[in-house]
C-alpha cells in the first residue's frame, strides 16, 4: 500500500503540470542491493566524443552508506539519470556549456515538486569544456582533503557532500580508483554510463529560446519609450509595431537555423551509423 501511495500522487501531479521530481522504482540503496558491477575502469577514449565533455560520478565506501535503504539521485539539467548507492561509479558524457547539477534525496521515491525538495543535497552548475574529464565525488560523511583549485571556495560543487575534485584526487586508494561500476538492473535501473549529448543541446536550445523572448519584450518596451514603435488603430487592433528590426528577431532567426542545421546533422549522423540506408533485394 505505502508504494501506491507516492505513485498515484507522483501521477497527480504530473496531471497537474507541476514538475515532480521522483526516483520511484530506481532509488533501491546498498542495504538492499549492494554494487556488483566491476572494478572502476576509464572508458576507451574512442568510445566518446573528444567535441564533449565527460562527467564521473562516484560514491566512496562507508557504512552510512551501506546501511542506505533508498540512494540519492543525481539530476543533470533537470532530468534525473540515476541513484548513486555506496561504493559505485558512473558516467556521462555531456555537451559542452553550463551544465547544471543537483543532488535529492527521495522518500518511497518522491523527491519534490517546482522548487520544493524534501532534501536537496547539491545544487550547482559548471561550465564543461570540449574534450575535458570532470570527476564530482559524493561523501555524505568527509568531505575532500583537498578543495579543486579551479572552483571559488564559496561555488555550491566546491563544497558540500557533492564535490568537484581533480583528476590526481580521484585517482588515489579510496577514491574513485576502489569503486564498483553503478550497473542497472531490475531492483535498481538506471539511465547513466551513456551519452545525453543531444538531450542537453535539446535543454540548450529551448533555454536560450526563453531567454531570447524574455529579452524580446524588454527590446519592445525600450523601443515604445524612444517612440520607435507605432500603436495599432483603433479600427485594426493587429496593426502596429516597431518602425525598426528587432536585435531579439535576429537572434531568435539565427537560433531556429543553428538548431535546424543541427538535426541535418544528426540525422546525416543517423544514416551514416545506420549504413547509409536499406536495399529491398
Amino acid at each position: 500500500m505505502k508504494t501506491r501511495v507516492p505513485l498515484a500522487l507522483s501521477l497527480l501531479l504530473l496531471g497537474s503540470g507541476c514538475t515532480v521530481y521522483q526516483s520511484i522504482g530506481k532509488s533501491t540503496g546498498s542495504f538492499l542491493h549492494p554494487v556488483s558491477g566491476p572494478d572502476f575502469v576509464h572508458i576507451p577514449d574512442d568510445e566518446w566524443n573528444q567535441k564533449n565533455a565527460l562527467l564521473y560520478f562516484y560514491r566512496t565506501e562507508s557504512q552510512w552508506a551501506a546501511d542506505e535503504i533508498e540512494a540519492p539521485s543525481v539530476y543533470i539539467d533537470g532530468k534525473h539519470y540515476f541513484n548513486i548507492r555506496n561504493d559505485s561509479y558512473t558516467w556521462l558524457e555531456v555537451s559542452p556549456g553550463e551544465r547544471h547539477i543537483a543532488m535529492r534525496r527521495p522518500l518511497l521515491g518522491l523527491e519534490g515538486m517546482n522548487s520544493f525538495s524534501l532534501s536537496l543535497i547539491a545544487d550547482g552548475s559548471i561550465n564543461v569544456e570540449p574534450g575535458q574529464i570532470y570527476y564530482l565525488r559524493y561523501n555524505e560523511l568527509s568531505e575532500p582533503e583537498k578543495a579543486h583549485p579551479d572552483l571559488d571556495p564559496e561555488h555550491p560543487l566546491g563544497q558540500g557532500d557533492l564535490q568537484l575534485v581533480t583528476r590526481d584526487y580521484a585517482m588515489q586508494a579510496g577514491e574513485i580508483v576502489s569503486t564498483r561500476f553503478l550497473n542497472s538492473d531490475l531492483l535498481a535501473p538506471n539511465h547513466a554510463a551513456t551519452s545525453i549529448v543531444e538531450v542537453n543541446e535539446d535543454a540548450d536550445f529551448e533555454k536560450r529560446m526563453e531567454a531570447l523572448e524574455e529579452e524580446r519584450v524588454l527590446e519592445l518596451e525600450r523601443l515604445q519609450e524612444e517612440g520607435k514603435y507605432e500603436s495599432a488603430a483603433w479600427y485594426w487592433p493587429f496593426g502596429g509595431g516597431p518602425t525598426v528590426p528587432l536585435e531579439a528577431d535576429r537572434k531568435i532567426e539565427q537560433l531556429e537555423k543553428d538548431y535546424a542545421q543541427l538535426e541535418l546533422d544528426r540525422e546525416r549522423r543517423e544514416e551514416l551509423e545506420s549504413g547509409g540506408g536499406w536495399w529491398i533485394f
